[in-house]
This record gives C-alpha cells, structure tokens and sequence, in this order.
C-alpha cells in the first residue's frame, strides 16, 4: 500500500497511529506530497486534492482519514480500534467526530490567520472557529475519565486533534481550566505510535 501524505496533516497522523498500533507500519510506503503544489499529481489520485489518500495493492484508492482507519482497521485480526457493536462503538465514532471537527475548525482558523492577507482577514470568522474548538474542548474534559479505557480510534482523534492545537496554537493554553483532559494527553501522548507521529 501508498500513503500520500504530508507530515504536519492530523489526518495523516490520525492514519499512521492506527498502522503502528496495528503493527501495519511494513505494509505502508509513505510519499510525501505537498498539497499545494500545482504539478502535484495527487489531484488524479484523490479527485479532492487532499491528504491522507491510501493507494492500496489493488490500485484501488480510498479517503479520507475515517475510511483509511476503518480499512486498517479491519486487516488486523486483534481487538480492534472501532469496536463492532454497542455502546462502546458509538462512543468512540462520536469522539472521531468531535476530534475532526476540532481540526476542521483549526485548520479553518490557521488558514484564515496565516495564509490570507491580513486586511482580507474576517475577525468574526476567526472567532467562531475558536469558539468551536473551545466548547468541543470542553466536551472532551466532561468526559476525560473515560479516555483512560481501552485505546479505540475515537481516543487516537482526540489525541490527535489536540496534538494539533498545540503544535497550530499554542497559545491558546487550551490546558487551563480542563485539567482532566490535559492529563490524559500527557500519558497517551508516550505511547509509542504518539510519540513517533508527533510532527516535526
């Protein structure tokens, strides 16, 4: 298998973490593509020209990140990271969700901050992003106890996504005011497929 990908992508992370945790990593040539580049030919692979898209054995491609994990997900004969059935599944499904949205507004806000112009700049825009990933941060503490169960791919989202607020915005202090939250990102950010993601 292929994996297009860019090495400060959370989605692209979000991918790599399920591989390792699966032990995939072998399976899995990586190319770095730059997302932007107009002689970039990632738009004939993936129609939406984005990262991460998995060309597997076949030639068949799949996107985006939740596709590619549940794919990898399923190659692994050990307990997997997308429970099956019950409560347990939808649980984590839903903490993919709110960690992908998380990212959606991060890099809604990033693009608007840094790559537009800043007298084409729309503060009120700026501002509902951030407050889309405040509320959505302060969900995730409600619920950070519950983060400590068996790893499952809505844990690797979250982990993920705040990964990314740090490396995007640090000085949002994200940490103050949710310490349950801020304490589980620290133990699981050790983890060895974390630890080996991490962006540079």
């Amino acid at each position: 298998m292929k994996l297009r990908y860019s090495p400060t992508s959370p989605y692209v992370r979000k991918v790599c973490v399920v591989a390792s945790e699966h032990g995939l990593d072998d399976r899995i040539e990586r190319i770095p593509t730059d997302t932007r580049d107009p002689k970039s030919d990632l738009p004939s692979i993936n129609p939406l020209g984005k990262v991460p898209a998995l060309i597997l054995d076949n030639g068949e491609v799949l996107f985006d990140s939740p596709v590619i994990c549940e794919y990898l997900d399923s190659l692994h004969g050990g307990a997997p990271l997308i429970p099956a059935t019950g409560p347990a599944r939808w649980t984590a499904l839903r903490q993919q969700a709110l960690a992908d949205g998380i990212l959606d507004a991060a890099i809604l806000r990033m693009i608007e901050t840094t790559r537009r112009p800043e007298e084409l700049r729309w503060p009120r825009w700026i501002e509902l992003q951030h407050g889309k990933i405040m509320r959505a941060l302060d969900a995730l503490e409600t619920e950070a106890a519950a983060l400590d169960d068996a790893v499952t791919l809505g844990q690797i989202a979250v982990g993920c996504a705040l990964g990314y607020i740090d490396l995007r915005f640090p000085a949002d202090n994200w940490r103050v005011g949710r310490p349950g939250l801020a304490k589980w990102l620290e133990g699981f950010a050790k983890r060895p497929s974390m630890a080996a993601s991490a962006p540079p």
